[in-house]
């Protein structure tokens, strides 16, 4: 019987031709600048990560011509705020920053493979749009005017594909605009791409058949990370100002963690996240683990230009929003606060010890901390529950038994991506019986953790003593491809909504590598094991993470998004040495 090509290879090729072509040709890369190997789609997928060579492609856009002067000055010289007053006091037109920011992109694209739906055209003619209003009325279209922006795959904008990296859903243009999307625009954003994911968007390394891989810009020897990686691998080489992804059990903040960046995944109803797709069964999310949306980007302060805008409409255009305020200012730099703000130092889950570089990064900031006035650091206990919360949110996300997304990707005769194989199968629905268990060991836990801010045995306390937490975002540094461990320090927050965001510290260095020295630790579980195989020099050359961004995660209870933002503020004050003191008491 003659082999018979499978229906999904001819629909790949479809769309990657689709996708070559909204890149015009004069913002094309010559082949020579383009290192070897980068961007077979194939390889990239089927290849262990010894085949590749270590490459690092950040400087290229700088290097490579196709940006002119002022371009480079657009996409590297100014912050969210920066930049919008820019365009709002008509010193640029919003034309030329989007021009600049699609053509940036379009070079990351080419890097790193993190689009999957330039809009290259129509945002151009959008910002020529935003230009002639400001020209006519004198007045900006709203507070984000002109800003370039870029949203995850999963996002549904009119007439543009949310493929999500299945080729059963390509060329299925969606009929309406997200939520999130209309939010933008109405603010005057402008969104000039979606990025990429990984097949089933349950893996922490962005792989699909659709696309390919996304490559990590620092090292394509790492993983970019993921649900969000292709947004990661955007933001990080500078194609955009702020990309907006999701997380249920880390897909913000691992790809921030990954590209050396700052990702923000905020409590459940602060940000609009409906109007996705998502290949599972409609409204999963309202019975088990419901995911959130928020930003990444590459400085706090863009962040919190972002989420100034966002948080107090999201409840006029988001089912899923609930009201909220976001004070426009930061934090002041006092003589002498009044309150001590005090962050707490979670050294482990209790289920993953964190490998030694990760403890050593946690402490360094946890000093860096202690110098900063107006700042107290204590360490906080292992709350008893927290090791349940790994396990009790990986059964909440499936719920169901996998049918809906596995009947979508046989259908066109797709492979498991590698790190899916053995992992992923079809299973059984949850009655409603054992679902409600569930829900009720988890509001036994969330009951049991309030006692972590209180510093209190008992659930009910008059007084909230923590007001952040700082911990691993992962208990091993950024690793190879489809290498990414534990999942537990991003997923338990999640099941708790706590809000919490990624903040970048420093490269990994020699002094990190500890060569010839082995953990000591009892391994704590199969988790943990799998974790020191990161570690132990007879499974990994501990020099791969030479180089690789260290970050710290920073947590607050329900519902203090703002004073999320404010706790990450202090904390990158801090590491970055320009802590002085702060004025703000959560």
């Amino acid at each position: 019987m003659a082999y018979q090509e499978p229906s999904y290879v001819a629909v790949a090729q479809r769309k990657q031709a689709e996708l070559a072509a909204a890149i015009p040709s004069e913002w094309r890369l010559p082949a020579y600048i383009v290192p070897e190997g980068m961007l077979s789609i194939s390889e990239s997928i089927t290849v262990g990560p010894k085949s590749y060579q270590r490459v690092e492609v950040m400087d290229i856009p700088r290097t490579c011509g196709l940006l002119t002067l002022k371009e480079l000055e657009i996409t590297e010289k100014y912050d969210v705020r920066g930049l919008v007053a820019e365009i709002a006091q008509s010193r640029l037109k919003a034309e030329d920053v989007v021009r600049g920011f699609c053509k940036r992109a379009s070079i990351a694209q080419q890097l790193t493979r993190c689009l999957t739906e330039p809009l290259f055209d129509r945002a151009l003619q959008r910002a020529r749009e935003l230009d002639d209003h400001l020209q006519r009325t004198g007045t900006p279209i709203g507070p984000l005017h002109g800003l370039p922006v870029s949203v995850k795959d999963t996002f549904n904008i009119k007439g543009v594909d949310s493929s999500i990296g299945l080729s059963a859903l390509a060329f299925k243009p969606a009929k309406a605009n997200a939520p999130l999307v209309d939010l933008l625009e109405s603010l005057g954003a402008v969104v000039i791409a979606k990025t990429n994911v990984p097949q089933t968007l349950a893996t922490l390394d962005s792989c699909n058949h659709l696309f390919g891989r996304t490559l990590n810009p620092l090292n394509r020897k790492w993983t970019a990370g993921g649900s969000t990686g292709g947004e990661g691998a955007l933001i990080a080489m500078r194609g955009s100002m702020v990309g907006f992804g999701t997380d249920i059990g880390g897909s913000i903040r691992v790809p921030a963690m990954c590209q050396g960046i700052y990702g923000f995944k905020p409590s459940n109803g602060r940000v609009p996240y409906g109007g996705q797709q998502s290949g599972q069964i409609e409204g999963k999310g309202r019975i088990g683990l419901q995911a959130v949306a928020g930003p990444l980007a590459r400085s706090v302060a863009d962040i919190n230009a972002v989420m100034a805008e966002i948080v107090p409409r999201a409840e006029l255009f988001g089912e899923d929003c609930i009201p909220g305020s976001w004070s426009s200012q930061s934090i002041p730099l006092a003589l002498a606060p009044p309150h001590n703000f005090t962050i707490g130092v979670l050294k482990t889950d209790g289920l993953v010890t964190p490998l030694p570089p990760i403890i050593r990064i946690l402490n360094e900031v946890a000093n860096s901390l202690r110098r900063t006035p107006g700042v107290e650091v204590i360490d906080i206990p292992l709350p008893p529950v927290l090791p349940k919360c790994q396990a009790l949110a990986g059964r909440l996300m499936g719920i169901d038994d996998g049918s809906h997304m596995l009947d979508l990707i046989e259908s066109m005769g797709e492979d498991l991506i590698p790190w899916l194989q053995g992992r992923m199968k079809r299973g059984k629905d949850l009655t409603v019986g054992q679902l409600a268990t569930l829900q009720a060991q988890r509001a036994e836990i969330e009951k049991e953790m309030m006692k972590m801010w209180t510093l209190s045995s008992q659930a009910s306390s008059v007084a909230r003593l923590v007001d952040a937490i700082i911990c691993p975002v992962a208990p091993h540094p950024v690793p190879e491809l489809d290498r990414y461990n534990a999942v537990g320090y991003t997923s338990t927050f999640v099941l708790l909504d706590y809000p919490a965001g990624t903040v970048p510290v420093r490269s990994f260095t020699e002094s990190d590598l500890e060569i010839g020295r082995a953990m000591d630790a009892p391994v704590l579980g199969s988790w943990d094991k799998a974790n020191r195989q990161l570690w132990d020099e007879k499974t990994v050359d501990r020099r791969v993470y030479l180089g690789s961004p260290l970050s710290v995660q920073v947590v607050t209870p329900k519902q203090h998004d703002y004073q999320l933002f404010q706790a990450m503020e202090i904390v990158d004050r801090a590491v970055q040495g320009h802590g002085g003191p702060t004025s703000a008491k959560l």
